[in-house]
């Protein structure tokens, strides 16, 4: 029926509807924009401008995710339920009913939606892109866009596995009839994407265009694909396809790394300093979501008191509660990981209090969290989030030699590891850095952007570390045992609602 059609067509891929937004700052606006209004839409260049900046509006949503769905699944959170039941303990505990979690299917919708986006834009430019006002910003634009596409569709497959591939707009019958596609083919859709803004996008952008796409992010974002392509099977259909690419990967890492478009901050907390948001200041920000506060629409960051508990603002900082309920504490494995002379964890970590009358056992994440910075709506902190960070690509770098790329030493890895380790305090390491070793540092250093479930992921030893960690850390008895269904999430029952029979839920759900 047209109901059970547009029912399909809402949740799969959610209305394009682009609302006031932004890429980058106040001055990248768009105008509201849905399907009944895109044939009159694009009639200028200004037009086309403001449509691509509606696909990055997507971003904005990023840092939650992968707060909730990488960080709360990996051994980075204890994100136990005390007060009352939260979103996030089937994410934590690893639910096998977990298939309406608002977080799951938030994921799933969001990405679909900015993919959509994304492809109406594609199919105007060719439509009607002859009024950008050259072939070089026609072609641009068509990268960025692209580069958008992908980075959605590596959100969505690194999560799910196998999913529907829409490259152009589809009406409601044609949403309700297209299956999953194999996690190669989602790839390789990918890869093409990738591949092509790397060879079209610029390599910087100067005034209110910074904060965009860039060569250098799409080499860096390509890489990283090609690293979750190159993980371990675990004889599930994803992310891991055991493709062996980390010499692909290497080559696109060195590209950035040799580009000198990055430095490394010699100061670990002026990396997340808010004064040095900026991409044109912050030379360690490879790709950043961008936010801005004090608008309205709100445009600022929601992320940052996800992991702080509202006690932490009502009662030490004297500010209004931020929502984020009792918090997503730190495990103590973590925290006792870093040496004594290690200054991450004060910048990283706040430290234990009183909650409640029970003083607190584990540290709480602050790494985004600027105590004078406070906003009054909890969803309008003005800090940007690094999705893709100049550190993270050294040691992914430093990975992909210790995983046998060709053309890297070990004397490059060490190199890498110890310049990290010393940037926090810590002395160089004095033998071989191993992978073991490398998934350590990186733990402490990267904690809070997200990464750890996917490095867990590519270690192969994603079920022996979890579990191992669980019977350690679990106090109160509330996490199932982990194996590899587990490490996908399920197809949201929505979708397998709308249209029953068109897709097969995820194992082990």
């Amino acid at each position: 029926s047209n109901k059970c059609y547009m029912k399909k067509l809402l949740s799969i891929i959610g209305l394009f509807i682009l609302f006031c937004s932004t890429s980058c700052n106040k001055d990248l606006t768009i105008a509201p924009l849905s399907i009944g209004t895109t044939e009159t839409f694009y009639l200028t260049h200004e037009d086309f401008i403001q449509g691509v900046n509606a696909v990055y509006n997507s971003l904005r949503t990023y840092p939650d995710r992968l707060i909730n769905l990488s960080e709360t699944r990996s051994d980075n959170l204890y994100a136990a339920s005390v007060l009352g039941v939260q979103p996030y303990d089937a994410i934590r505990s690893f639910r096998r009913n977990a298939t309406s979690n608002v977080y799951i299917e938030t994921a799933w919708n969001d990405n679909f939606n900015a993919i959509f986006r994304a492809n109406n834009f594609l199919e105007q430019v060719d439509l009607k892109g002859s009024v950008i006002n050259s072939d070089a910003m026609r072609e641009r634009l068509k990268a960025e866009a692209r580069f958008l596409r992908a980075f959605f569709y590596f959100d969505l497959v690194r999560y799910y596995g196998k999913l529907p591939l829409v490259t152009k707009p589809v009406t409601a019958n044609e949403a309700v009839a297209i299956p999953r596609s194999p996690v190669d083919d989602v790839y390789k859709q990918i890869i093409a994407d990738l591949e092509f803004a790397a060879a079209t996008l610029p390599p910087s952008y100067t005034g209110n265009d910074v904060g965009r796409a860039t060569r250098y992010a799409a080499q860096g974002l390509l890489a990283m694909v090609y690293m979750a392509r190159s993980g371990p099977t675990y004889s599930i259909e994803g992310p891991g396809l055991n493709t062996n690419e980390w010499t692909q990967a290497l080559g696109l890492l060195n590209q950035v790394i040799s580009s000198n478009a990055f430095t490394f901050n010699p100061s670990y907390t002026n990396v997340f300093a808010y004064a040095n948001q900026n991409p044109s200041v912050n030379k360690e920000a490879v790709f950043s979501i961008m936010h801005v506060s004090g608008l309205n629409p709100i445009l600022g960051a929601s992320f940052v008191s996800l992991t702080v508990p509202d006690a932490y603002f009502t009662t030490v900082l004297q500010k209004p509660a931020q929502l984020g309920g009792a918090g997503r504490p730190c495990p103590r494995d973590l925290e006792s990981s870093y040496e004594a002379t290690d200054i991450r964890p004060k910048f990283n970590f706040i430290p234990y209090y009183t909650q409640l009358g029970i003083p607190g056992v584990r540290p709480y994440l602050r790494k985004y969290l600027d105590s004078t910075k406070v906003p009054v709506n909890i969803r309008d902190w003005g800090i940007n989030f690094m999705a893709i960070r100049y550190t993270d690509l050294l040691l992914l770098k430093a990975e992909c030699i210790l995983k046998g790329a060709t053309g890297g030493t070990q004397a490059e890895v060490n190199t890498i590891v110890n310049m990290v380790r010393q940037r926090a305090g810590v002395g160089a390491l004095t033998t071989d850095v191993t992978l073991e070793q490398l998934y350590g540092e990186r733990r402490r250093e990267l904690v809070g952007e997200g990464s750890r479930w996917f490095d867990l992921q590519r270690s192969g030893k994603l079920i022996e570390t979890m579990n191992a960690w669980i019977a350690a850390n679990d106090d109160l008895k509330q996490i199932e045992p982990v194996v590899a269904d587990l490490i996908l999430y399920p197809v949201p029952q929505s979708q397998l609602d709308a249209q029953p029979g068109l897709y097969t839920q995820n194992p082990g759900y």
